[in-house]
C-alpha cells in the first residue's frame, strides 16, 4: 500500500483529487477523514497543510505526495522530485505599492518585506547582494504593505488580482511554480512498483489534455494534402471505405489549434468530420 499525501484544502486539493480520480483511484467521501484507502488501487490518500506535506514525505509518514514546487523549495526537505504535474500554476515574485518608481533590485536595499517563503526569498537577496529585513507572515502577505507593516512583499501570484486589489505591482519574478508528484527517498520495491504504475496512469492522463480524436472522409487523392495539415503523433491511420477512391483518416489534434485546423481540412476536401474526446491515451 502507497500513502500518498495531498493539501487538505486550497488551491491543490480540488486539482490533485481529479488527477488521482481520472488515474484510477477511487475513494468514498472525504468529509472529516485524514486518511482514505482507494477501493481500486493499492493506495491510500493522507490530507494535510500544504506545507507539511515535503516534511511528512520525507520522515515516511507519507511515501509520495502532491505539493506546490514552491512550498518543497522552501521546505528544503529530502525528498525526490519525481514529475511535473503541469496544474496550479504560479510564481513567486516581489511587489511593491503602485506609487513606487521602480528601477532595479536595489530599490529593496535596506527594505522591509513581508512573505511567508523567507529561504526562498533570503537566497534570492543573498545571490543578488541585497541587504533587506525579511520580516515572516503565515496569512495575507499582500496586506503587510497597506498597514505599514512592510515596504514591499514576496508572495504566489496566480492572476494578479490580489496584487492590484490591495495597490501593489509585481516588479520582479523570482520563482516559477507548480503542482508536483515527490517521494520518499528510500521507498521499498514493492512501493516503488506501485508508484511507477500510478506514475504511468498520470501520463495517460496528461498526454490526453488538450487533445481530440478527429476521424475524417477523404477521396484517395486528396490524402496528401490532408496528411501534412494533420499533426499526429506520428501518422494518422488510414482505412479504406466501401465507396471505392475514398479512405477514412484517423488522428490526434490539439484543442488549442481545433477550428484553425478544422477550416484547412475543409478546404483540403475532408468530409464527415467527427471529433471525439480523449480520456486517457498512452504513447
Amino acid at each position: 500500500m502507497l500513502r500518498i499525501a495531498i493539501q487538505a484544502k486550497g488551491r491543490l486539493f480540488d486539482e490533485s483529487l481529479h488527477l488521482l480520480q481520472e488515474s484510477g483511484i477511487k475513494l468514498s467521501s472525504i468529509k472529516r477523514s485524514l486518511l482514505i484507502p482507494s477501493s481500486t488501487f493499492p493506495v491510500e490518500i493522507l490530507f494535510l497543510r500544504d506545507d507539511d506535506i515535503p516534511q511528512a514525505v520525507a520522515d515516511g509518514i507519507a511515501d509520495a505526495g502532491i505539493v506546490g514546487e514552491n512550498e518543497f523549495a522552501e521546505k528544503k526537505q529530502n525528498a525526490e522530485i519525481i514529475k511535473k504535474l503541469g496544474f496550479s500554476k504560479c510564481r513567486l515574485s516581489l511587489a511593491i505599492p503602485k506609487e513606487e518608481d521602480y528601477k532595479s533590485l536595489n530599490w529593496f536595499a535596506a527594505k522591509k518585506i513581508a512573505t511567508s517563503h523567507p529561504k526562498i526569498l533570503s537566497e534570492f537577496l543573498k545571490k543578488n547582494a541585497i541587504k533587506a529585513e525579511i520580516h515572516i507572515i503565515n496569512g495575507s502577505v499582500e496586506i503587510a504593505p497597506g498597514i505599514g507593516l512592510a515596504d514591499a512583499i514576496f508572495d504566489i501570484v496566480s492572476s494578479g488580482s490580489t496584487l492590484l486589489g490591495n495597490h501593489l505591482k509585481e516588479v520582479e519574478v523570482v520563482m516559477q511554480s507548480e503542482a508536483i508528484l515527490i517521494a520518499n527517498t528510500n521507498l521499498s520495491k514493492e512501493k516503488k512498483e506501485i508508484l511507477n504504475e500510478l506514475i504511468f496512469r498520470i501520463e495517460a492522463v496528461q498526454a490526453a489534455e488538450g487533445k481530440k480524436y478527429i476521424l475524417l472522409n477523404a477521396p484517395n487523392d486528396k490524402l496528401a494534402d490532408i496528411f501534412n495539415i494533420l499533426p499526429g503523433m506520428r501518422s494518422p491511420t488510414v482505412l479504406p471505405l466501401a465507396q471505392e477512391g475514398w479512405s477514412s483518416v484517423h488522428s490526434v489534434i490539439s484543442e488549442k489549434r481545433f477550428w484553425e485546423i478544422i477550416g484547412k481540412l475543409k478546404v483540403a476536401g475532408a468530409e464527415g468530420i467527427l471529433i471525439i474526446p480523449i480520456e486517457k491515451m498512452i504513447l
